[in-house]
């Protein structure tokens, strides 16, 4: 298949190119840089040159595919809702009748649940999703009925060495000799490796029907403060607790965000596309595995 990739000079979007090409596909992958371009042609694909905003590039690299994915994902950009949706106009509109189209959404669209496991099917809505623009993404293309669309909740990505609330608190404890958690800490949040993940979306991207919603996470969730004492373990650094109060004063919003624990229950990808997650858990990656490496 040609397939034509967002985000794949990026954490995931990289795994994934290397896990289409490994299977024979052939990718093509958008690139706003000269650095990008050169990334995306180190995994093997060929960049085509333009962002997310050059909506003209994105229609004509879809309409020459036989499936998209987009993987490009920026939670931290405030302005993304305003840019990914007439991407996504671009993306859909180009693509031929009938074939995959892949979009990258996260567990975080869920309310916080305290615990209590979540399926596709749970209510989800903008004012209670805590990534909006995420939310605003899927309803935009399970519209696109003439296409086999599937959404990807994911749990927390980690594995090679990346994903950001890790990176964060690696650099924390080497700067400042702790790392710390919110409350007791003892919140669990959905993982799922990146090579599962890319794993994941290789099967989804080649199935003639879309799959409609899917969660994607192990069935094992891991607590923050096993998280932090693992990091602690890994630097010489101090496992901290802080209060909220204190945490809300630092990090605003997020602590909350730290405190929270949604559980995906991923039984339709696994029934769908009989996917078995089998990388290192969290905890391993980061005692023993690439977070020790790097």
């Amino acid at each position: 298949m040609r397939i034509f990739i967002t985000g794949a000079s990026g954490y995931f979007g990289g795994a994934l190119t290397e896990h289409l090409i490994a299977a024979g596909h052939t990718v093509e992958a958008l690139a706003r840089s000269d650095r990008a371009r050169d990334r995306v042609s180190e995994l093997g694909a060929t960049p085509v040159a333009g962002s997310l905003s050059d909506t003209g590039v994105l229609h004509e690299a879809a309409a020459r595919s036989d499936a998209v994915v987009h993987a490009a994902v920026d939670y931290g950009d405030r302005d993304m809702q305003n840019v990914e949706q007439p991407a996504l106009d671009a993306l859909l509109s180009g693509l031929p009748d009938g074939r995959p189209f892949v979009y990258t959404s996260t567990g975080l669209v869920y309310p916080d649940t305290k615990g209590r496991p979540v399926t596709e099917d749970e209510e989800v809505s903008e004012q209670t999703a805590r990534q909006p623009h995420k939310y605003l993404g899927e309803r935009r293309v399970l519209a696109a009925t003439n296409l086999a669309t599937t959404v990807v909740r994911a749990g927390m990505i980690y594995g090679r060495g990346g994903t950001t609330l890790l990176q964060l608190m690696i650099g924390q404890a080497r700067q400042q000799g702790v790392v710390t958690y919110v409350g007791d800490g003892a919140n669990t949040w959905s993982t799922v490796h990146v090579d599962d993940l890319a794993a994941l979306y290789a099967a989804v991207v080649t199935r003639e029907e879309g799959g409609g919603i899917v969660n994607a996470a192990t069935r094992t969730g891991t607590a923050i403060r096993d998280m932090a004492e693992a990091v602690a373990t890994l630097t010489g650094a101090r496992a901290v607790s802080l209060p909220l109060d204190e945490a809300m004063k630092s990090f605003g919003p997020m602590a909350l965000a730290l405190t929270s624990s949604t559980p995906l229950d991923p039984s339709r990808a696994e029934r769908l596309y009989g996917w078995k997650p089998s990388g290192p858990s969290v905890i391993d990656e980061i005692l023993q595995g690439s977070y020790a490496a790097a």
